[in-house]
Parts: C-alpha cells; sequence; structure tokens
C-alpha cells in the first residue's frame, strides 16, 4: 500500500527520528512511501524507508526533480507550489503526520475530507471529532494505518 508521510520542512532532531523510524517500519512491512519530496519529516521519512529497501515517492512544489532529496527514488516535478498538497494526500491510502506547520494543516484538511485514515504523531489537534489517530510511536503510527485499510 502507498502512505502518504506528512510533516514540517524544518524539524527537531527528535523528529527526524521519529519520522525516519515511520519510514524505516512502512518500508519493512512492503508499503511505498508519498511524500512532498522535501526535507525534514519528508527526508526523514525516505530515509527510513530507503535503509529498509522501500521505494519512496517525492511529488515536489517545483518544476525541478533534482530538488528532491537524496532519499527520493521516484521524483515528480509539479510546478504547483503548495497546491501539490493535495496530490501528496491523494496517492497515498492513508497518512501518517509527524509535526508540522501551515502546509501539514492543510494537507490533514484534504486527507480529512478524502475520507484517509490518519494517524498523527506530535501533530496538529483538530477539534470536533476523532478524525486523527493520535499515537505516541511509529509503531503505533505504522499499526494505526494498517488496521484501518481493509
Amino acid at each position: 500500500m502507498r502512505v502518504s508521510v506528512i510533516g514540517g520542512s524544518t524539524v527537531t532532531d527528535e523528529q527526524y527520528q521519529q519520522a525516519r523510524e515511520v519510514g524505516r517500519q512502512l518500508g519493512e512491512h512492503g508499503h511505498d512511501i508519498v511524500c512532498g519530496g522535501l526535507t525534514g519529516v519528508m527526508e526523514a521519512a525516505c530515509h527510513g524507508a530507503s535503509e529498509a529497501g522501500g521505494h519512496t515517492i517525492g511529488i515536489l512544489p517545483s518544476e525541478r526533480r533534482a530538488a528532491a532529496n537524496d532519499y527520493v527514488e521516484t521524483a515528480i516535478a509539479t510546478g504547483l507550489g503548495n497546491a501539490r498538497n493535495v496530490l501528496v494526500v491523494m496517492n497515498g491510502a492513508a497518512v501518517v503526520a509527524v509535526d508540522g506547520g501551515p502546509g501539514t494543516l492543510s494537507e490533514l484538511g484534504h486527507a480529512l475530507d478524502m475520507g484517509r485514515p490518519v494517524a498523527g504523531l506530535g501533530t496538529h489537534r483538530l477539534d470536533g471529532g476523532d478524525a486523527i489517530e493520535h499515537v505516541d510511536t511509529p509503531a503505533e503510527a505504522v499499526e494505526y494505518v494498517e488496521s484501518a485499510v481493509q
């Protein structure tokens, strides 16, 4: 299954390690990673997945595939800027969000609008329901998305 991993482009060392572990576990479980292809959470998740032999897909905001982080295997240039966020979410069966700023918030909105299951590790909390399954560890995030997609 393809899983979209979203989050901040600037992260702490702890957040980088969390996202890297999410990527590693997804890769070990045979899942492909879809992300925005740049730095921070996106790079970390791709780093972990590539270490585990997983396939990584970066949907880039620019027109340059070369802008992708070093761990993106398949770079898709869009020239859409942040409008590409909808494509990141659309191309995953589920979403894992680690931390994140306004761009991540927009992706969470798209994910919820599209009915994608979302596991959140230290990400935005939205009022009005159980739309995001907030978890404490990368393992719980992976377990949730696998159980939520049948």
